[in-house]
């Protein structure tokens, strides 16, 4: 339409409050600490299992549950970190998000003796996010690449990385295996990769790499 005048927009914020699940070691702490971030239409019961097929005895595991909850067609309720409109806005709520979540569990639970952050497809961006911004001895990644502004600008260096890939991924492909570990390379980050039989899951394959990276985590403290 002639002349027609495109709306203004305003962004303006608001308060929201987000969910965390903890899985407390039988044994008195401290612990190390595994803090996980879940998949798209996932939430962070569905995480918080995942992360404990990793075998992380004696760790106390922290599921973040993203922001914004949607239904799935069978009424389930799942979250999604972010979409492409207002990105970089979004971005800054979910990091300011995850700060205070690790300042309620410091609070609850006492300063961890190690850190890891973990993440699964779009929850792997906020692993990587959290990891360039929060104290941490490893970040744990399945299926997910680097987001541009951690390559870009990482506030601090990442500590030690691991990356799990399924053969038959479609979404996260060779392609983009191969070109993460050129990224991280360029950032001096050191690597580990487990590339293994299956598609965009979590397997027992996987679920045994990341339980040996946890434990030379654990071992390097002594």
């Amino acid at each position: 339409m002639s002349g027609e005048v495109s709306p203004v927009v305003h962004t303006i914020e608001a308060r929201v409050h987000g969910r965390v699940l903890v899985q407390r070691p039988p044994s008195p702490g401290p612990w190390p600490m595994l803090v996980g971030f879940h998949g798209y239409a996932e939430d962070a019961d569905i995480h918080l299992r995942a992360l404990t097929g990793t075998g992380a005895t004696g760790w106390l595991i922290a599921s973040v549950q993203a922001l914004h909850p949607f239904y799935t067609r069978q009424q389930r309720v799942v979250a999604n970190w972010m979409t492409s409109q207002d990105r970089e806005l979004a971005i800054a709520d979910n990091v300011d998000y995850v700060g205070r979540a690790l300042e309620r569990l410091r609070d609850s639970y006492g300063e961890p003796t190690r850190r890891v952050f973990a993440g699964f497809s779009q929850g792997g961006a906020m692993a990587y996010r959290a990891a360039a911004r929060f104290p941490c001895a490893g970040v744990l990644v399945l299926a997910a690449d680097v987001p541009p502004d951690v390559a870009a600008h990482p506030a601090r260096a990442l500590p030690r990385v691991l990356i799990g890939r399924g053969t038959r991924d479609e979404w996260y492909t060779e392609d983009k295996h191969r070109a993460d570990l050129a990224t991280l390379a360029s950032i001096a980050a050191t690597v580990d990769s487990c590339v293994f039989d299956g598609g965009h899951e979590w397997t027992p394959a996987f679920c045994a790499a990341a339980a040996r990276f946890l434990g030379t985590i654990v071992n390097s403290e002594s």
